[in-house]
């Protein structure tokens, strides 16, 4: 006499199951007594810092600079005045080729200097040698001004993609981004720009803030934001100093 099994679908697919996670589990039993690594963390390249993981009531202000004649002035006054010894501008080349003096005062203060890139464009539109040369005509320019190699960079636009970051990181840059936009350029008013920063800055923070002309308040507004900072216990650190020996936050990038 002859026998049949008669499996249904439902059967086969939990049988199937069922072999799949025994050899699976065995693999785990098998790598952990070869003390083998099943799992390889992939590399997902370069990232982009916007702030720093720490309980030290320490954060960056960051000015950007990439035109204009009237703004920046003011503002080194302001942290002069204020006695802010430690900060971080991140320059566009053709700019800081147009004003050596301020170029020279900035550094002179001991102010941390950044690439802003060369032309005022969105990386991420741009080929891989154009980015490259794009980066590689800013630290040439600013290299000479200054007589120190930058190696921060802040994209016009904070534009950047994968690529951009990649390129960056093997021409020895960190690309810095931030974490409180005082959107001083949209001149809001001096209180609303006040306001904003001194709500959002927390430990750790990287503030955006610009020196260019398109910023008609901030000189008004900074003298207060620094008070209250101070009052509620921050000091101020260079980026570079900020990310040292720290875990920076990084966002990932599509």
């Amino acid at each position: 006499m002859r026998f049949f099994w008669v499996l249904s679908g439902k059967k086969i697919r939990q049988a199937l199951i069922i072999m799949v996670a025994l050899f699976f589990a065995a693999g785990i039993f098998y790598a952990e007594q070869q003390n083998i690594q099943v799992f390889m963390p992939l590399d997902s390249g370069p990232e982009a810092v916007y702030s720093v993981d720490t309980d030290k009531k320490q954060l960056a202000l960051t000015f950007d600079i990439s035109w204009g004649e009237e703004r920046t002035g003011p503002i080194l006054d302001v942290l002069e005045q204020k006695g802010v010894k430690k900060a971080t501008f991140f320059l566009s080349s053709p700019w800081a080729e147009a004003h050596p003096d301020t170029v020279k005062r900035i550094a002179d203060m001991g102010y941390e200097i950044g690439s802003h890139g060369h032309r005022h464009v969105n990386y991420s539109t741009l080929n891989e040698d154009q980015i490259r040369k794009e980066i590689r005509k800013s630290h040439q320019i600013l290299s000479k001004l200054t007589k120190t190699e930058p190696n921060l960079i802040r994209y016009p636009n904070g534009d950047f993609d994968k690529r951009v970051l990649k390129i960056a990181d093997k021409l020895g840059y960190t690309s810095i981004q931030w974490d409180t936009d005082s959107r001083d350029w949209m001149n809001p008013g001096k209180e609303k720009i006040i306001n904003r920063v001194v709500n959002l800055s927390h430990p750790g923070d990287i503030i955006l803030m610009h020196a260019s002309d398109s910023s008609k308040q901030l000189h008004e507004a900074l003298p207060v934001i620094i008070d209250k900072l101070k009052k509620k216990g921050y000091t101020f650190v260079t980026v570079s100093e900020l990310i040292a020996g720290s875990q920076v936050e990084l966002n990932p990038v599509d």
